[in-house]
C-alpha cells in the first residue's frame, strides 16, 4: 500500500486481517487534477509503479457534500488541511441537507496492468465532531446513528468507501488467480 498517510495504510491492513499481508510504502506522489477519483487513482499508480517497480495498490478519496455542490469532492485533503472539520461544520450551518458522500478509488498496478476499483459510502454531516477514532473527516461523518469515529477499525473496515473498494480489488485478485492457473 503506497500513501503518506498512515492511517489508510491501516485500514487497508485491517480489512484484509492478516489473510494478505499489507506493507505500507510512504512514498510522496504527484496528484493530477481531476474530478474523476478513478482516473486520480491512476494517475499515483501509475507513478509510483514507475518509482517502486513493483505490484502496489494506491488509493484516493473524495468527500462530496450535496448541499455544497460536492465540495470538497476530490480536493478533501487540501480543505480538511486548511479549514479542517471545523470549517465544514461552519459552512454547513443552517442548511437542512446534510447528506454526503465518501468515494474511493483504489488503483492496482503491476508491469501489465492498472486496473481502478470504486467504492461508496452514503452518510450524513454531524452537526459537531464526536469520536476519538479514525482520522480526517471521520468525526463529522456520520452512517446510521454513529460518526465513523464513534466505531472501531475493525467495524470501519467492513462498511466503509475503501473497504468497499477493497472487496471489489480483493474479488478481482481472486479471480485473476483462477484465471492464471487455468
Amino acid at each position: 500500500m503506497v500513501t503518506g498517510n498512515p492511517g489508510k495504510a491501516a485500514e487497508v491492513a485491517a480489512f484484509f486481517g492478516g489473510s494478505l499481508e499489507v506493507n505500507h510504502i510512504s512514498l510522496e506522489i504527484p496528484e493530477i487534477r481531476s474530478n474523476d477519483i478513478g482516473e486520480i487513482a491512476r494517475g499515483k499508480a501509475r507513478y509510483a509503479y514507475g518509482e517502486l517497480n513493483t505490484p502496489l495498490i494506491v488509493d484516493d478519496t473524495g468527500f462530496f457534500i450535496d448541499a455544497l455542490g460536492g465540495f470538497p469532492g476530490p480536493y478533501a485533503a487540501y480543505v480538511l488541511n486548511t479549514i479542517g472539520t471545523t470549517g465544514i461544520i461552519r459552512l454547513m450551518e443552517g442548511i437542512p441537507d446534510r447528506t454526503a458522500r465518501f468515494t474511493t478509488g483504489i488503483a492496482y498496478a503491476d508491469e501489465t496492468v492498472i486496473t481502478v476499483f470504486t467504492g461508496t459510502l452514503e452518510g450524513t454531516i454531524a452537526r459537531s465532531p464526536r469520536g476519538g477514532n479514525g482520522f480526517g473527516y471521520d468525526p463529522i461523518f456520520e452512517t446510521g446513528e454513529k460518526t465513523l469515529a464513534e466505531i472501531s477499525l475493525v467495524e470501519k473496515s467492513r462498511i466503509s468507501h475503501r473497504a468497499r473498494a477493497l472487496s471489489s480489488f480483493h474479488d478481482w485478485c481472486i479471480s485473476q488467480r483462477r484465471k492464471n492457473r487455468g
